[in-house]
């Protein structure tokens, strides 16, 4: 997972080299790869680190930011609710992929999870092929000398960081995400632990299902005329938060499936408003950038929060704190959030206080910038995208 979201800016830069489709086919065959490849050395763990951490990490990168930014290409007024509706695959399959793969492991072994798992992640690579084919660098080549440096410039945008308000959004997201697979990772031990085995997968289960109702719910909300998006995502952090401090202390059986259920109306409404948060504040053509470059800012503490949460309860030898921290975390990313709307109130005054003039907000400031790249009456690939 360190991978997938360390290389997401990576994902984006090619996007913009390769377009979506080229990008996404590659995505899929690395993963596949690399899972048929790890099925041939099951008893070597440092080979392992490299076929399926890495290998698998790496196209599961290349696959991910592209499928998200591809929907913004073909939908405009529900970007939202597709939003929403693409991502609730991961929520279904998660419902029943935990108890079948415990199955083929306990009946078939490790290696043939690695190749059924294999065939699965190879339709990643055909659903690719039939992303509409956008090419993102400029068909007509420049006449100037610094031609790999306009071309560079185009692949790369430093754009999207002079738009403040997607900056302190990216930069808010590490810190909300530090504690965020924390409970995917612990909540079966600690049920175990506390309330047995009987019903282990029952939670994990619960959170995957609400989440495909929430990232539903949450995407169509998206998209109702103004419905402040990024107020939404705090409302998800804020309630996540709460929820997985509250955890550790809860002593019903159903009051934890009430609790897993919360939890996962409120995951889905993060996930379901990734892509229409970066498409509102950096456009079509810079999406893709976009949700890489926030992504890899959050892989960090994406990874070393459920280890950290392991290291305290080899400690403590409980889960409360790490559960406690691990809450505590999308609060204060949700809290630091607001300094994007003390800034438009700011920026805002500013404007009015203008000679009577209103300058360019960034949305003007894109738009500014697509007349500018038009030639001839035709606009260039990378104004279409």
């Amino acid at each position: 997972m360190g991978t997938t979201f360390f290389l997401s800016p990576l994902s984006g830069v090619l996007t913009g080299f390769m377009g979506l489709r080229l990008t996404a086919v590659c995505g899929g065959l690395i993963a596949t790869s690399g899972l048929v490849i790890s099925s041939f050395v099951t008893k070597d763990m440092n080979a392992l680190c490299f076929t399926y951490g890495i290998m698998y990490g790496l196209g599961a990168s290349f696959a991910y930011t592209p499928s998200l930014a591809i929907l913004g290409h073909y939908f405009k007024k529900k970007l939202g609710l597709v939003n929403g509706i693409v991502t609730i695959g991961s929520s279904i399959f998660t419902v029943f992929m935990a108890p079948l793969m415990e199955h083929v492991i306990r009946n078939h072994g490790l290696h043939s999870l690695f190749r059924v798992l294999a065939v699965l992640t190879f339709g990643i690579a055909l659903c690719g092929i039939l992303f509409k084919p956008i090419v993102l660098v400029p068909t007509e080549p420049s006449k100037k000398h610094d031609n790999f440096l306009s071309l560079l410039k185009t692949i790369l945008s430093v754009e999207m960081w002079k738009n403040k308000t997607y900056k302190l959004w990216a930069l808010s997201m590490p810190v909300a995400l530090f504690g965020y697979f924390v409970p995917y990772t612990y909540i079966k031990s600690y049920i175990k632990q506390n309330f047995g085995t009987s019903y282990e997968n029952l939670p994990l289960q619960c959170i995957a299902a609400a989440s495909g109702v929430g990232r539903l719910m949450f995407g169509y909300l998206a998209d109702k005329n103004g419905v402040d998006r990024i107020l939404l995502q705090q409302i998800s952090f804020y309630v996540i938060g709460t929820l997985t401090i509250i955890l550790p202390f809860v002593k019903s059986f159903e009051l934890l499936v009430a609790v897993s259920l919360g939890m996962g109306i409120f995951d889905g409404a993060f996930i379901a408003l990734i892509g229409p948060i970066a498409f509102e504040l950096c456009g079509n053509a810079f999406a893709a950038q976009a949700i890489g470059c926030m992504l890899g800012l959050a892989a960090f503490p994406l990874t070393i929060g459920p280890p950290v949460a392991g290291h305290l309860y080899s400690i403590y030898n409980s889960y409360t704190l790490p559960f406690i921290l691990a809450g505590v975390s999308p609060i204060l990313g949700a809290t630091l959030m607001f300094s994007i709307r003390i800034y438009k109130r700011s920026n805002n005054i500013a404007e009015t206080n203008t000679n009577g003039h209103l300058p360019l907000n960034d949305r003007d400031i894109e738009k500014d910038r697509i007349t500018k790249l038009t030639q001839n009456g035709e606009a260039h690939e990378q104004v279409i995208l």
